[in-house]
């Protein structure tokens, strides 16, 4: 492997892994994990550490940064259609990332209030 390819590839796995860790839902986070899981089989697990110290907590910017990154493995060999499932892959967890925006965060404040309020 290349410098050059081990670096987008450091950079492709730390922002998925990033955004594993931002999730804001368990779904989001082990789409997410399934997503870096998947870029690691496509280089057969020969990868490189990751490294999300001084990574933006924007979470739309990192999943730009993945895409971009993993689209330029293709530069480096990796084959188109494994590139597409993985982005596929990375554009669904993002949907189940921003999915739970509509929803609050904590859904058991109010039933814990409701029984608190009974004699």
């Amino acid at each position: 492997m290349l410098l050059a390819h081990a670096v987008t590839l450091v950079q492709a796995r730390s922002c998925i892994a990033a955004l594993s860790d931002r999730a804001r839902n368990l779904e989001a986070s082990s789409a997410f994990e399934r997503a870096l899981i998947q870029l690691d089989c496509i280089h057969d697990d020969d990868v490189p550490a990751l490294d999300t110290t001084d990574l933006t907590e924007d979470r739309t910017a990192l999943a730009e940064l993945a895409t971009t990154a993993i689209r330029q493995l293709h530069d480096y060999g990796v084959d188109s259609l494994r590139i597409e499932l993985l982005l596929a892959a990375l554009e669904d967890a993002h949907a189940l990332d921003y999915e739970s925006d509509d929803q609050p965060d904590i859904q058991v404040d109010s039933q814990v209030d409701d029984v608190v309020d009974e004699p």
